[in-house]
């Protein structure tokens, strides 16, 4: 009787758009299921598009999972600088993508950060920086938080063949918190260092997706 082979490891890719995140970021060496990139695209929706058509057509990262994370624009009023977005979907001009195993996702977060508010819901994307009454436009839609590479780096994951995808960012501007304000250096250092804090639950995520469906 032949031995049942355990899951083949399924590689990770975490992509952000800056150098500062990717630093944040820096960790993701060892406690994942599998091989890990993080893959640093540049700013805007383009860039992280051409990113990550480059990396996932590869051979060795072909079937890999994919998460966006950096920081974003929350939307919602009372949001702060620090608290979590976990994407629900994310939405482009194109369409949208659903992300896989949210609850998952959302649980890690919260045990691995207590303390911090983690938001569930619509992910937008956008071409430039939101400021002012845009957001109130934005959160008309549903979203609650928006970046200029959630939604093109997962569209182009999803692209590229069927594989699980999520998308986690980190508050640093939100409407009573607006980064145009000196005040709200404080609140920059903060979403840095929960980024910075973020590695365990993606990692548990990532371990979920090797574990037998019910």
């Amino acid at each position: 009787m032949d031995t049942p082979q355990a899951p083949e490891p399924v590689p990770l890719v975490i992509a952000c758009a800056l150098t500062l995140e990717r630093f944040a970021l820096r960790g993701a060496r060892g406690g994942s299921a599998g091989p890990v990139t993080v893959l640093r695209s540049g700013m805007g929706p383009r860039a992280a598009e051409r990113a990550v058509v480059r990396t996932l057509y590869g051979d060795r990262m072909r079937d890999a999972a994919v998460i966006a994370s950096g920081f974003c624009a929350g939307l919602v009023p009372g949001m702060h600088p620090g608290d979590l977005v976990v994407a629900e979907e994310t939405r482009d001009p194109r369409g949208t993508t659903l992300c896989s195993d949210i609850e998952v996702l959302a649980k890690a977060l919260a045990e691995a950060l207590p303390g911090r508010t983690v938001h569930t819901g619509p992910l937008t994307g956008s071409d430039h920086v939101v400021r002012g009454p845009e957001r109130a436009d934005l959160r008309a839609t549903g979203a609650i938080a928006v970046d200029m590479e959630s939604a093109a780096t997962l569209w182009a994951a999803q692209q590229a063949g069927p594989r699980p995808v999520a998308a986690v960012r980190v508050v640093v501007d939100a409407p009573e918190h607006e980064l145009v304000r000196i005040g709200t250096v404080r609140g920059g250092i903060s979403a840095f260092r929960v980024l910075r804090a973020v590695l365990p639950a993606f990692f548990e995520w990532h371990r979920s997706l090797l574990l037998p469906r019910r």
